[in-house]
């Protein structure tokens, strides 16, 4: 079904947004701060709105992508937005998304909240994703046409939602990359080939490890976390011997020491029994 949709802001990814809804089938009006930007999309077939509240009067759903939360408010200040969908893919802080909430039904409009789990390439491709929370009524309105840009996913009527789980996944990708980069500086510290170690040893034991993930999760949920496994102890001796061993190399430690502070501190409080997952508590 073809639907009226706006997309304010044609960054790299509000434009690889708008390009999809296009190639859909869909009528798409685009704004921009800087107009030639949207020149594209327009020999694509698009309309340009000369204002915001041109794009917005022109779609029942508006799709904001826009540097932060505080552009999205300079945007859409004074403009008309009863009757609309505000869909906010902008990049932000659960507690920003709940203000913006407030902020859009104080206006008569109805508000999801979006976390992109893709780089602009990604669109419209398999393994895009895209999380929605907020309205729910909103989501399966459109959820069509937001399955145009990338697999979409509602976590909830809670609008920080979204966010958050952006976030969490952002923090779970930043730890392997540290993980990862210390691991590569002590491979190459002992001038071992990079590209041997990454794809034949360090990614296949990264997917193996990755099945402990559902388990941690299970014992935070039940508060359980004996273990029959290694115990924070036999990690805390673990720790003490990379952090020799990375020294001994002439390589800094800098990304592993916070993990191994946690861990020397729940020891400390006497529950070297644990397993890994009761770090969690410490913070």
């Amino acid at each position: 079904m073809s639907e009226n949709i706006s997309v304010l802001g044609l960054g790299l990814m509000g434009t690889a947004l708008a390009a999809s809804l296009i190639e859909a089938g869909h009528h798409v009006t685009v704004w921009n701060r800087t107009p030639a930007k949207a020149d594209p999309l327009v020999a694509k077939g698009a309309t340009c709105a000369a204002t915001p509240a041109q794009a917005v009067e022109a779609s029942p759903l508006v799709i904001v992508c826009l540097l932060d939360y505080a552009s999205v408010l300079e945007t859409l200040e004074g403009v008309p937005l009863a009757g609309r969908v505000v869909a906010n893919l902008t990049t932000g802080r659960p507690a920003e998304a709940r203000e913006m909430a407030a902020w859009v039904g104080e206006r008569g409009g109805d508000y999801l909240d979006g976390g992109i789990m893709a780089v602009p390439q990604m669109i419209a491709h398999p393994g895009a994703l895209i999380l929605y929370s907020g309205s729910q009524p909103a989501f399966e309105r459109y959820e069509q046409a937001f399955g145009a840009m990338a697999a979409a996913r509602y976590t909830g009527d809670d609008p920080d939602m979204a966010p958050l789980l952006d976030l969490a996944m952002l923090t779970g990708t930043y730890g392997q990359m540290a993980g990862s980069l210390e691991a590569l500086a002590l491979v190459r510290s002992a001038k071992y080939p990079l590209m041997e170690f990454t794809t034949e040893l360090l990614i296949p034991w990264l997917n193996a490890m990755a099945a402990m993930l559902p388990r941690w999760a299970e014992e935070i949920e039940a508060g359980d976390y004996r273990t029959d496994v290694s115990n924070l102890e036999i990690n805390r001796a673990g720790m003490e011997n990379l952090v020799r061993a990375f020294e001994e190399q002439g390589v800094k430690p800098d990304l592993l020491l916070p993990i191994k502070t946690v861990i020397d501190r729940r020891v400390a409080r006497g529950l070297a029994h644990e397993g890994l997952s009761g770090l969690v508590e410490e913070l």
